[in-house]
């Protein structure tokens, strides 16, 4: 059974499952229509979308540029916990955003740091999400939602 809904718990129940869960796969699509995901860390955003770090040239963009409608899955099987999210790709050149999102943590596949002239973002505008309620027994659809990956407190 799904369910449909813009409720604010269903959303902050979203975002809460982004938050713990951080690694995603990103899927896009390729020059000849075909699938392809790769690990993406998410970074802290606002109510703005999803943002990740990547390369300028790396083929994932290439692939973004061609075609901006994406995918972003979430996983944890041990915990029951499942999110997709589907969402509109744009790759973003902005030097303060890019500082205020740096963490030290992303040297290990940036290492120039934000010195590395091909280091930019990708931020996704999300359009609908759906997760998996164990409790309920139901996929819930959230559309439009504003998702945010603000730490609490």
């Amino acid at each position: 059974m799904a369910t449909t809904t813009k409720d604010d718990e269903q959303v902050r129940k979203l975002t809460e499952l982004i938050r713990d869960t951080r690694v995603a796969m990103l899927t896009t699509t390729t020059a000849d229509g075909s699938l392809r995901s790769r690990p993406m860390l998410t970074r802290v955003a606002g109510v703005d979308g999803l943002w990740f770090f990547t390369r300028a040239d790396a083929s994932k963009v290439e692939e973004i540029l061609r075609q901006p409608r994406v995918n972003v899955s979430y996983a944890e099987p041990g915990r029951n916990k499942y999110v997709s999210v589907s969402g509109t790709a744009t790759l973003v050149y902005d030097q303060t955003k890019l500082q205020r999102l740096w963490d030290e943590s992303e040297r290990a596949w940036f290492p120039r740091g934000l010195d590395d002239p091909q280091l930019a973002l990708l931020w996704v505008s999300v359009e609908r999400a759906e997760y998996w309620d164990s409790v309920a027994d139901a996929m819930v659809l959230v559309e439009d939602a504003k998702i945010d990956l603000r730490a609490e407190g």
